[in-house]
């Protein structure tokens, strides 16, 4: 084999992928529900996640539903705390933990990289894990021992400029850094648990496991048009998109890699969905 045929069968084997996954409603995975099981199959998803990785992540970045900004920013604390910005849920759940240590190299790292590729970015030092974050990552990854990053929404909810700032950070996954989007794939309050908005949210769905699977180019370009989709804005209502923007960012990382479908669950009446971004 070639030295140029056993560069590309090692990164191949060894680049992580990147995610989308739902990360579920509020601390929904740490209280009681009624039914009690609604959701059990979300929560056996993201706990098994890490058994379908190449190898143990070096650091995670995580994007979230949850915070936005004028620019993108990047958690820089070396020591994050959390933020628990949910209301109204039960008092243990404003008690729940996840030390995990933050990644200063790291951080300054993504900054240069969205700069270097003229999207204005900075360190924030005293900004915390939002929930979007630090629960799904208690059952992803419940010790708590890899570093985690989280990186900011704009403002703008363009889905280009998030495609490109993925595109921007897809070299750290050769760097064993893996690229989570953390969001919801239907995201309208008002849908949750109505019946009505059941075949709303399965028709989007299919439109967006065919925008994923497609080939980059055309994955991109239909990305790109999502508001235009079949029952996009009964989805993802006008200005709230933003927990569907994690999944440019994740696609924009995931380069030429092939997009998949790998979790659907029926959760308050509509189908969520969660996506893998790999080469393997």
């Amino acid at each position: 084999m070639s030295t140029a045929s056993t560069t590309t069968a090692f990164r191949v084997e060894t680049r992580m992928p990147t995610l989308f996954i739902p990360h579920g409603a509020g601390p929904c995975f740490f209280m009681d529900w009624n039914p009690s099981d609604a959701w059990n199959r979300t929560r056996d998803f993201l706990e098994n996640i890490a058994a379908t990785l190449p190898k143990r992540p070096k650091a995670i970045v995580v994007v979230s539903g949850h915070w936005l900004g004028p620019v993108f920013s990047v958690t820089s604390n070396a020591r994050p705390n959390l933020i628990y910005d949910y209301s109204g849920f039960p008092a243990h759940t404003y008690e729940l933990r996840y030390p995990a240590a933050g990644d200063p190299q790291l951080a300054s790292r993504i900054v240069d990289l969205l700069n270097q590729n003229q999207l204005p970015a900075i360190e924030d030092p005293n900004r915390g894990l939002d929930h979007g974050v630090f629960i799904p990552m208690k059952l992803m990854f419940p010790d708590a021992d890899i570093p985690v990053v989280q990186l900011s929404l704009r403002h703008d909810l363009d889905p280009t400029a998030h495609m490109r700032a993925g595109q921007a950070l897809e070299s750290l996954r050769d760097e064993g850094v893996l690229i989570i989007g953390s969001g919801m794939s239907f995201h309208n309050m008002r849908g949750y648990g109505d019946p009505q908005f059941g075949p709303v949210s399965d028709q989007f769905d299919r439109w967006l496991v065919n925008a994923v699977q497609a080939p980059q180019p055309r994955r991109e370009q239909a990305l790109a048009d999502w508001a235009n989709a079949p029952s996009a804005r009964l989805s993802h209502p006008p200005r709230a998109e933003e927990h569907l923007l994690p999944l440019m960012l994740a696609a924009g990382a995931a380069g030429t890699d092939r997009g998949e479908h790998i979790f659907s669950d029926r959760v308050m009446e509509v189908t969520l969905s969660a996506f893998r971004f790999t080469n393997a």
